[in-house]
């Protein structure tokens, strides 16, 4: 009977460590199950260098959201890129998605202006306005080439 109460008392202790791993594991992981507190927007690039699925996506220095992925189309020659954004922050049609660098060598986040104008967009909607990030490489060419003047306007 003694062996039986020592088994038992050590099979809940396995059970609850395995609950807890279990609850950290979609805690630290981000893992959203069974909620939809999220809708998907989309916006179109020239360019997405140095963006990545998971980067931040921010109003007005506060994170609404995450990039999910990017597909190419290739009839218009634009990255599409997918945003996950929180419910109950509206993006109007006029909304701008600029990419942006925290930092001097940061990682890449979205900072969206969600504009005030125009029809808010529903889920799935498409954010047409949007400026890519510039290639630090070029700019740095121009300027060691001559390509800019003193006043740090191209040259023509």
């Amino acid at each position: 009977m003694k062996k039986f109460r020592y088994e038992t008392v050590a099979g809940i202790f396995v059970l609850i460590g395995l609950i807890c791993v279990g609850y950290m594991t979609v805690r630290l992981g981000r893992v959203k199950l069974f909620a939809h507190d999220s809708y998907p927007l989309y916006a179109r690039f020239n360019s997405v260098s140095g963006l990545r699925a998971g980067n931040p996506v921010e109003m007005l220095g506060i994170q609404i959201g995450e990039v999910t992925g990017f597909s190419l189309d290739q009839e218009k020659q634009v990255v599409i890129a997918e945003l996950k954004i929180k419910e109950g922050i509206k993006v109007y049609g006029d909304a701008i998605a600029s990419i942006k660098t925290s930092g001097l060598i940061g990682d890449r986040y979205i900072s969206l202006d969600a504009g005030g104008s125009g029809p808010i967009l529903n889920p799935g909607g498409v954010i047409i306005q949007t400026e890519s990030p510039p290639d630090l490489s070029d700019l740095i060419g121009k300027y060691a080439f001559g390509d800019i003047g003193k006043d740090g306007k191209e040259k023509k």
